[in-house]
């Protein structure tokens, strides 16, 4: 049970505002220990790691590489080497489309991928395909959100190498049966690469139980800094692929003529790395621990049922996705008959509420659904009761402010 009074004394962002914060999709506020963890790394403890034999430098390293082993556990992946630090979840999802591609793919080959997919889990893989002359096939999503994992099996072939799909879109807010879905990808021959970036901050992941080859996700999004995030891969595909960027460290032995890169995963690691970023990622997991995943996930359901069940009685605002608080994880993407999504994000911030309009970096999508963009307002387990009444009661007043009369 998450007292919440107490919960927010250790977010500063909470002490002299009157928001109602319902954009945690886009970003999470950072508690006072992510920010003072990054702070004191700053203050006594900055050089860069792995570049000096001096004591300051190997105190870096060691804190550097112990916020991987941290991430590491977080996931439950194998090694620490199975984690490469990146800027965030895009860069990762970059990463790997680069890297895998030019691993496995050849002219003829396909690559499975959502119409739900972020543009980060769409766009990198759709240059990769174009780059080596494949073919993109996209998988479709039901009313509700979810996905037929028979449409899957249709769509692969011998000729697919790699499946891309994420573990929770962030327009619908579906956790998806990764498990599932990874065994139909293996059984098929193909990669599976998966984007996290929504569920890891809400529900527990097990990247050993799920079997993924991949997993994606971001710093920001659950409580750490901006500017960092993580890829976790399979050690023994890593350890083939060959890197993303290159320059400093991230190589054994370069000459005039030839080049040993590294280990995973410093290979994908080059220059020099976010060492405060990477350690403000270790507290805020330390943060979300000390509360536990199955709490935060229940307080975040308790709220989303809240919000559900007073936009049901308001006319003329219809949902996306399942009518169950349980399928939303937080998110609720809407529209409303008549208002531009900008209109409403607009009246909404007059009101103090912050939520997010447009199509949420899936425009594809909103293609799909035929409808144009969205509002989407997205909960957070630190917000209060109060705060999602604050969001309602200004859904109520939006169309007659905008002239309408129901």
């Amino acid at each position: 049970m998450i007292d919440v009074k107490e919960i927010r004394k250790d977010f500063p962002f909470f002490d002299n505002t009157k928001l109602a914060y319902l954009d945690n999709s886009a970003t999470s506020q950072r508690p006072r220990a992510v920010v003072e963890a990054v702070a004191d790394y700053e203050y006594y403890h900055n050089s860069n790691p792995f570049r000096g034999l001096y004591e300051l430098s190997i105190d870096a390293t060691d804190r550097y590489e112990a916020a991987r082993k941290k991430v590491a556990d977080f996931v439950n992946a194998a090694s620490e080497n199975e984690i490469i630090f990146t800027r965030n979840a895009s860069e990762s999802l970059n990463l790997v489309a680069y890297s895998l591609s030019e691993m496995v793919l050849n002219e003829g080959d396909e690559i499975i991928t959502t119409v739900v997919e972020h543009h980060s889990n769409m766009l990198p893989w759709r240059l990769a395909a174009k780059k080596h002359n494949a073919t993109i096939k996209y998988l479709k999503v039901q009313d509700d959100g979810s996905f037929d994992i028979e449409d899957l099996k249709a769509l692969l072939s011998p000729k697919t190498k790699i499946v891309a799909m994420t573990a929770m879109s962030n327009v619908y807010g579906r956790v998806i049966d990764i498990k599932a879905f990874a065994k139909v990808v293996h059984d098929a021959g193909a990669y599976f690469v998966v984007d996290g970036a929504q569920s890891v901050p809400h529900s527990k992941t097990d990247v050993q139980d799920l079997d993924v080859d991949f997993l994606a996700f971001s710093g920001h999004k659950m409580l750490a800094p901006m500017g960092i995030g993580v890829l976790y891969g399979k050690l023994d595909i890593l350890e083939k692929m060959p890197p993303f960027l290159s320059g400093g460290e991230m190589i054994e032995y370069v000459t005039f003529d030839d080049i040993t890169f590294a280990h995973s995963p410093h290979r994908f690691e080059a220059g020099t790395v976010n060492a405060g970023g990477a350690i403000g990622l270790a507290a805020a997991i330390d943060y979300i621990q000390s509360i536990g995943i199955e709490n935060i996930a229940n307080r975040e359901l308790s709220l989303t049922k809240l919000a559900l069940d007073e936009i049901k009685n308001i006319p003329h605002v219809t949902v996306l996705g399942s009518d169950k608080a349980e399928d939303h994880h937080g998110i609720i993407t809407f529209k409303i008959d008549g208002v531009h999504p900008h209109d409403i994000a607009a009246i909404m911030a007059d009101n103090n509420v912050a939520v997010r309009a447009g199509h949420h970096c899936a425009e594809p999508l909103h293609h799909f659904i035929e409808i144009p963009s969205t509002t989407r307002a997205s909960i957070m387990f630190y917000n209060t009761e109060d705060e999602v009444m604050q969001f309602v009661n200004t859904l109520k007043r939006i169309r007659p402010m905008m002239g309408y009369e129901d």
